[in-house]
């Protein structure tokens, strides 16, 4: 009773942004194999979301000109309603259009490195915590589509991550036959953490049908509901 008591409640927020993503939402956390409360005793995972890049650092840049750091944000908010709703404790590296360099740097070169660095240490300090870095993809061939996820080299990361990725493909693109892959070394954030974690890039800004999509509060809603469900599915 309880959960369906805390199901509605979830369904009637996410309605605020888009019925679509309440029936999603409704599918994924009412299929029997669903664990959605740890049992009494358990340790809590927390949840760390990372919006990647903000401030000067505004990442790719799509088609239509918009910076993929808001894009980043607007989704990362997004999971963190949703976790609330959870009681899922979230640690949000950025919350608005702000870098986390130090302030004693100076250049663009700086600033992304000292960004970076803030990040690290806040992921490594969170005691049970696990990572969720959003992204955006960006191609010179416009035609490539479809979010892909990758994750940090162990196995609780790539199992989460391949989780993630047939969600994403179930839930929002049937025909996004892209696989979870395992993160290149030379991303500095998930090569200096120490906790699981996975990286998504929801979709590409280079290719116009998703740059628009991308930047709609139903499709952003979506995504979130299926990136929140995949973490209580596999981290709680």
């Amino acid at each position: 009773m309880k959960r369906r008591v805390k199901l509605r409640a979830i369904c009637a927020l996410i309605l605020a942004v888009g019925m679509s993503a309440a029936i999603l939402l409704s599918d994924l956390l009412l299929r029997p194999e669903q664990q959605v409360f740890a049992p009494a005793g358990r340790v809590e995972t927390a949840l760390i979301i990372d919006p990647g890049h903000g401030g000067e650092d505004g990442g790719a840049v799509s088609v239509s000109g918009v910076p993929e750091s808001g894009i980043n944000l607007a989704i990362a908010l997004k999971c963190d309603q949703l976790a609330g709703m959870f009681g899922v404790p979230v640690t949000l590296l950025r919350t608005d259009d702000t870098s986390l360099a130090a302030p004693d740097a100076v250049t663009l070169r700086e600033k992304k490195r000292s960004d970076l660095q803030r990040r690290v240490q806040i992921v490594n300090e969170t005691p049970n915590g696990v990572l969720l870095s959003i992204h955006q993809n960006q191609f010179t061939d416009p035609r490539y589509s479809g979010a892909q996820v990758f994750f940090r080299p162990e196995e609780r990361s790539q199992r989460w991550a391949v989780e993630t990725q047939e969600l994403l493909r179930t839930q929002l693109a049937p025909d996004n036959d892209r696989q979870a892959k395992e993160i290149p070394e030379e991303i500095y954030l998930m090569s200096h953490i120490q906790c699981s974690a996975i990286l998504v890039e929801c979709g590409f800004l280079s290719n116009p049908e998703e740059d628009a999509q991308l930047q709609t509060e139903d499709y952003q809603s979506r995504l979130a509901v299926v990136l929140l469900g995949s973490f209580l599915q596999n981290m709680q």
